[in-house]
């Protein structure tokens, strides 16, 4: 069963799809998608449509019916007639989807890997850099957790190490840390939730109380 995860609360779902379909089967779900013919990819071209699937599924998890997925100016992501807010994540199988009626989403999920530790010099602050040493998987909770925050701002102007802060934590299994979008005088302090799962890290932010 490609949905391995399916959370429903009052507003809010998010989940979580592994690829194991052809492009074929997948088209057949949303068949009024069309993917575009720039992506040349046979792997981006599966996590493009199953993107669009897990959106599905996730709707109508909320009584909702799929008419597709629109982009503002910056590029984020909305569901086609509904003012909800939405974000997608993947990282080849994996796919991500956070769908909320309130408030901004990001959801970014990632693959531990060494490419990590060697931008992190770029993308991190002193204090970041600090507090996740050599731990390669705290490093992707970092970064997965920037891109949330990235998605959750909705523009495209943020730099990663001046603008969003992550709070050093202790690494467990699933734990909550504080993000912070910082832009000019602004700050936006973001609650944000992680799991280490053995294939990837999943981070998304958490409702505002």
């Amino acid at each position: 069963m490609p949905l391995e995860k399916l959370v429903v609360e009052l507003g809010r779902t998010w989940a979580l799809w592994r690829i194991e379909e052809e492009e074929e089967t997948l088209a057949e779900i949303v068949p009024l998608e069309k993917i575009s013919d720039t992506i040349t990819s046979p792997q981006k071209r599966l996590e493009w449509i199953a993107g669009r699937v897990l959106v599905k599924e996730v709707m109508e998890a909320m009584d909702l019916n799929y008419h597709g997925i629109v982009k503002d100016e910056f590029g984020k992501p909305f569901p086609e007639r509904y003012d909800y807010q939405l974000s997608l994540s993947h990282s080849f199988p994996f796919v991500a989807v956070l769908l909320d009626k309130y408030e901004s989403v990001g959801i970014d999920l990632e693959q531990p890997k060494e490419k990590l530790l060697r931008i992190a010099p770029r993308i991190h602050s002193e204090d970041e850099l600090k507090d996740a040493g050599t731990d390669i998987i705290k490093h992707c909770i970092y970064w997965c957790a920037k891109e949330a925050l990235i998605k959750i701002y909705g523009k495209k102007d943020l730099i990663f190490s001046e603008n969003m802060k992550i709070l050093p934590f202790q690494r467990k299994t699933e734990g909550d840390i504080i993000g912070k979008i910082i832009v000019k005088d602004m700050e936006r302090v973001i609650p944000l939730y992680y799991q280490v799962n053995q294939e990837f890290v999943l981070v998304f932010n958490k409702r505002m109380q």
